[in-house]
């Protein structure tokens, strides 16, 4: 793992000739002083890597990449995946296409329907490894809405009451791709994905595997149980611990302007899509960086 580098936390700092600035007071941060259409330096990965892990999810405006561009940005950092539901971006499987809930395209009369389905999650957590991170492009914005939002699961789990972390340290849970994506897709497609995405179980407590951290490991879209419970008591106690990430204290807003790029660590933190902007439309593009088996 890289080095950490020490970023204040209220006030710009330079480093490998980068600007980061803090935008929230938990987590975020925006940088400046690149241009992602070129070719990065080793040590310029490094200081992006850093500033990630310091503060979570990091910001870049003004950036009109090219397709191949956002591809080797991702690579900077891992390997990339793509996705089994949401559609792709012709030509470049990498690139993921997407519109309102994840790739459903909004129409009236399913408006009610994605809106109720859009919930703070941390990505494919149905895989075995969820994703390490995801980079995220607007291609066409609303003119007013369709911000996101990022919850720092590090600063949830460090406030949870002491009686609260010993009850759930050695607690798993299942998390399951139908739950999110069966109810938009066919008979034969859900067998499919259950074949090839069985129930997966992780921890409810995640250890980071940069920076040691401890996270909040579970999630509305994705997690459907918690193990080693009677039921009802696993239901009220992710019912509880799915709550907490809507605290606004441990989050940050993105406002997207027109050619923002936005990479978060998928490790650290959940994000939620606000859905305010029909009947007008919003696109984004994403390349996702594959991750590691949590523990």
């Amino acid at each position: 793992m890289n080095a950490p580098v020490t970023i204040s936390q209220d006030q710009a700092v330079d480093y490998a000739g980068l600007t980061v600035t803090p935008a929230g007071t938990v987590l975020g941060a925006e940088i400046s002083g690149l241009d992602l259409r070129e070719e990065l330096k080793p040590e310029i990965v490094a200081a992006i890597r850093a500033a990630l892990l310091r503060h979570k999810v990091v910001f870049f405006r003004d950036q009109d990449i090219s397709h191949e561009d956002h591809v080797r940005f991702g690579r900077y950092f891992g390997d990339l995946e793509g996705h089994p539901v949401t559609a792709h971006v012709p030509g470049f499987p990498e690139i993921l296409h997407i519109e309102a809930a994840d790739g459903m395209k909004l129409r009236e009369e399913i408006v009610p329907l994605v809106r109720a389905a859009n919930k703070w999650h941390t990505d494919v957590t149905f895989r075995e490894a969820p994703s390490m991170g995801g980079v995220l492009r607007a291609r066409h914005l609303p003119p007013m809405g369709g911000d996101t939002l990022f919850a720092d699961t590090a600063a949830i789990y460090r406030d949870l009451p002491q009686a609260l972390k010993d009850r759930i340290a050695n607690l798993t849970a299942e998390h399951d791709i139908i739950q999110s994506y069966g109810y938009r897709v066919d008979e034969a497609k859900r067998q499919e994905l259950r074949a090839a995405y069985p129930v997966m179980v992780h921890p409810v407590v995640r250890i980071h595997p940069e920076t040691g951290e401890k996270h909040l490991f579970v999630n509305k879209v994705f997690t459907t149980r918690i193990l080693g419970l009677p039921e009802d008591e696993a239901k009220t106690l992710l019912h509880d611990l799915l709550d907490r990430v809507k605290t606004p204290e441990y989050q940050v807003r993105f406002r997207w302007t027109p050619n923002a790029i936005v990479f978060w660590d998928n490790r650290a933190t959940q994000h939620y899509a606000t859905l305010d902007y029909w009947p007008q439309e919003r696109i984004v593009e994403r390349v996702t960086i594959k991750g590691e088996k949590p523990f």
